[in-house]
C-alpha cells in the first residue's frame, strides 16, 4: 500500500480522469469520482500516465494542452510528497537553486510591473525600457535547460521505464523560448501597446512559474530516489562546462587522471592516407571551427568534438542515447526521415541553415557508410557561416600577416 491507495489502482483511476479531462467530461464530476485518488497521486503516477498517455498514440501536443488543468487539480498531492531533497554540492541541488533564484526573479520583476499599476496604458513606454534589459537577462536561463535536457534527461532515459514524459518536457521548455523570444520582440518594437504586451506576458510567467512547479514536485523528486550517487556525481561533473544561472558557481570537485584516457592515446589509426595517433586525432575534430556529432547505425549517439564554441550544446550524458531523445517531440520526425533516406540509399546529404543571435548557421548531415556502401550512421556538422558568406574577391596565401 501506498498513501492508502494501491499504487496500481491510483494509476488506473489517474488515467481515466486524465482521459476524461481530454474528452471533455465534466472536472468537478470528475473530481468528485475520483478524489480519494486525486488527493493521493505521487510524482510517479503523473509521469507513468503521461507515458502511457504517449504510448496511446496521444501527441505531445494534446497532452500539453490538458496538463495544466490535470495538474491543478493533483497540485496539492505533488507539493505533499515527502522526499529527501539535495545535499549542497549536488548536481540536483543546484539546479533546485537555480529555480529559486529565477523565481525570485520573476516576483521581482512583477514588483516592476505592479508599480505601473494604473497607468500602464499612458505610462508603457517607462515600463519598456525597465522591462527589455531584465527579460534580455532571462535569456541566461536557457543554460538551466540546456543541462536538464542534455545531462540529466540522458540518464533518466536510460534508468526510467517511463522515460516518455520527458519529451513532453522538452517540448514544453520549447515553449518558454518562443514565449520568451516574443516578449522581447514585443519590447524592442516601437509600436507595442499594452494590451498586447499584457497577454504574452501572463502567458510567460504561466509557463516559467509551471516549469519550475514541474521539475521541483515531479522530475526532481523522482530522479532523486532512482540515480545513483555516482551517476549524480558524473552529472555534477558535467554541469561545469555550462553557466551555472542566478547563482554563485561552486567550486569544481577535483578529480583523478584515469590511466585509460592515456592508454588510449596510444592507438594508431593506420590507412593509406597516412598514420594517426588517437590524441591528433581528438585535436584535429577540437580545432575545426564546427560542432560534429556522430551517430552510429543503430541510431545512437557515439561521439562529438568538444569545439572552442558550440552552437549546439552536448554533454558526455548523450553517449549511446537514442538521437531520437536527444530533439524536442516537434522536430523528431525530420530526423527520423533523414536516417531513412540515409540507411535506403534515397538520399546521402541534408543541409538546413538557421539564423541564430547574428550568426547564419550551416547544418549539414551526412551519411555514413562503408567501403561496400553499407549504411554505418550519420555525421552531423554544424558551421558559422556568417563569415564566409561575406567573402568576395581572392586572398592569397602569400597575404597572410
Amino acid at each position: 500500500m501506498d498513501n492508502n491507495l494501491n499504487s496500481d489502482k491510483r494509476y488506473r483511476e489517474l488515467l481515466s480522469f486524465s482521459l476524461g479531462v481530454m474528452n471533455g467530461d465534466d472536472v468537478k464530476t470528475l473530481i468528485d469520482t475520483y478524489k480519494e485518488t486525486i488527493d493521493s497521486v505521487t510524482p510517479y503516477d503523473i509521469v507513468k500516465v503521461e507515458d502511457r498517455q504517449l504510448q496511446m498514440g496521444i501527441k505531445p501536443f494534446l497532452i500539453k494542452e490538458y496538463l495544466e488543468k490535470i495538474v491543478n487539480v493533483i497540485t496539492k498531492s505533488l507539493n505533499s510528497y515527502e522526499w529527501d531533497k539535495p545535499a549542497k554540492g549536488t548536481f540536483l541541488y543546484y539546479m533546485m537553486l537555480e529555480n529559486d533564484a529565477f523565481a525570485f526573479k520573476l516576483n521581482q520583476m512583477k514588483k516592476i510591473i505592479k508599480s505601473f499599476n494604473g497607468r500602464e496604458h499612458d505610462d508603457f513606454e517607462s515600463m519598456r525600457v525597465k522591462l527589455l534589459p531584465l527579460f534580455r537577462e532571462f535569456r541566461e536561463f536557457e543554460h538551466h535547460y540546456v543541462k536538464k535536457e542534455n545531462i540529466l534527461f540522458p540518464y533518466l532515459d536510460k534508468i526510467w521505464e517511463y522515460y516518455r514524459p520527458l519529451k513532453v518536457m522538452w517540448s514544453l521548455d520549447d515553449d518558454i523560448r518562443e514565449s520568451l523570444n516574443k516578449i522581447i520582440g514585443l519590447l524592442e518594437g516601437e509600436n507595442t501597446v499594452w494590451d498586447d504586451f499584457k497577454v504574452n506576458l501572463g502567458q510567460y510567467f504561466f509557463k516559467v512559474f509551471r516549469m519550475i512547479h514541474k521539475e521541483n514536485a515531479v522530475v526532481y523528486p523522482i530522479a532523486s530516489e532512482t540515480v545513483s550517487k555516482e551517476l549524480w556525481e558524473e552529472m555534477h561533473l558535467q554541469s561545469f562546462e555550462y553557466p551555472f544561472t542566478f547563482i554563485e558557481a561552486p567550486e569544481k570537485p577535483m578529480i583523478e587522471e584515469s590511466d585509460n584516457s592515456n592508454s588510449l592515446q596510444k592507438g594508431r589509426i593506420v590507412s593509406e592516407t597516412g598514420i594517426l595517433s588517437a590524441e591528433q586525432v581528438l585535436m584535429a575534430f577540437n580545432n575545426l571551427p564546427v560542432d560534429i556529432t556522430i551517430v552510429d547505425e543503430n541510431d545512437k549517439v557515439v561521439f562529438f568534438n568538444k569545439a572552442e564554441e558550440r552552437f549546439f550544446p552536448r554533454s558526455p550524458a548523450v553517449i549511446g542515447r537514442a538521437v531520437q531523445n536527444c530533439h524536442p517531440p516537434e522536430s523528431v520526425h525530420v530526423v527520423e526521415d533523414i536516417i531513412m533516406a540515409f540507411r535506403t540509399g534515397e538520399r546521402d546529404k541534408a543541409d538546413f541553415w538557421i539564423q541564430s543571435r547574428g550568426k547564419f548557421i550551416l547544418i549539414q548531415y551526412f551519411a555514413l557508410k562503408d567501403e561496400s556502401g553499407v549504411y554505418k550512421g550519420v555525421i552531423e556538422v554544424s558551421q558559422d557561416v556568417t563569415n564566409i558568406r561575406e567573402l568576395n574577391g581572392e586572398r592569397r596565401l602569400l597575404e597572410w600577416s
